[in-house]
């Protein structure tokens, strides 16, 4: 366990009473300049700790309040060496861990921001990420796939947050193919993979899992361009938004890790199957029945000439209430 971690670990025992920074230099082995260095990492990463002379520190951060030791906390043996830094802010998770990508980071770093001023949808659209009413997570994976594989990340990613979700609350989660989460009839969730690769080969240098939750509704609510299909979980469990992003790498990890074939999850929680949808390419939008998803998850299909079609990549649009 890191040094700041150490300390976050040390005020949460204490939460709501002031501790001496003697008391924890001694109680940790570190020195009082490295308490003090500490805590104000501390404060940048956003944890609400009050410093007073002849008192020492306090943290007064919320229970729910999004932070490494509160993830760590809920990580399984599997998961538990995954390295995971939390921000206040950033402009995007995805950028963020593609920095730490073309910097040489392995395999297993996680990030997470409170608040995103510029959060990324897929096809170029943003996504709406305000300040603490959702989880927004960047996982940086090395995995060894072709160009035309990486849907395949985002479909186990939806697998995992959907089981997620319906552990830690009463809702039932399904997926709109290929990277939409719905709770109700309403978006709760958005994933985007973006991958890189080596250059003059098909060889996966790395892939981003970004995975964007409403977890409560923002307080001056959702805009009005996206307020009528726009939705947030109803979470259950005291663990907050921590344990449900440990919940989303436990099972995520899990399937990756281990290889596990989520084709047939993934087809149970697809609303589209059965339905009439719009095909909606980089140059046209066809209209067809969803005849079902194939075993590399992708969507089959069926346009109105009878043609079938396996779609890797695109977007259909459905309509989901009358």
């Amino acid at each position: 366990m890191e040094t700041k971690e150490k300390v976050l670990s040390y005020l949460e025992a204490h939460k709501g009473e002031f501790v001496c920074g003697d008391d924890i230099a001694m109680d940790l082995g570190l020195t009082h300049s490295g308490v003090w260095k500490t805590m104000q990492e501390l404060k940048i990463e956003g944890h609400e700790i009050v410093a007073l002379r002849k008192k020492g520190y306090c943290l007064l951060t919320n229970p729910d309040s999004l932070s490494s030791v509160g993830i760590h906390k809920y990580l399984n043996d599997d998961t538990r060496d995954l390295r995971i830094d939390v921000f206040p802010k950033l402009i995007s998770t995805n950028n963020y861990a593609r920095s730490k990508a073309y910097s040489g980071e392995d395999e297993g770093y996680v990030v997470l921001a409170k608040a995103q001023t510029g959060g990324k949808g897929r096809r170029g659209r943003s996504f709406f990420s305000p300040s603490d009413s959702g989880l927004y997570m960047s996982l940086l994976l090395r995995p060894q796939l072709a160009p035309n594989e990486t849907v395949k990340l985002t479909a186990v990613a939806a697998v995992a947050v959907c089981e997620a979700i319906e552990a830690l609350s009463d809702d039932k989660a399904s997926i709109k193919w290929v990277n939409d989460i719905f709770v109700d009839g309403k978006k709760v969730c958005g994933i985007l993979t973006e991958s890189s690769f080596l250059n003059g080969s098909d060889k996966m240098d790395y892939a981003i899992v970004g995975i964007g939750i409403n977890v409560t509704e923002p307080s001056n609510g959702f805009p009005n361009e996206i307020k009528d299909i726009a939705g947030h979980v109803n979470l259950t469990d005291t663990g907050g938004k921590n344990k449900l992003a440990a919940e989303i790498l436990n099972r995520f990890m899990n399937y990756y890790k281990n290889n596990i074939d989520c084709t047939e999850k993934y087809r149970e929680r697809n609303f589209a199957i059965g339905k009439n949808v719009a095909v909606i390419t980089a140059t046209d939008t066809k209209k067809a029945v969803v005849v079902g998803v194939d075993d590399d998850y992708r969507l089959i299909v069926q346009y109105d000439n009878g043609i079938n079609d396996h779609l890797y990549s695109g977007e259909i649009s459905i309509k989901i209430k009358d």
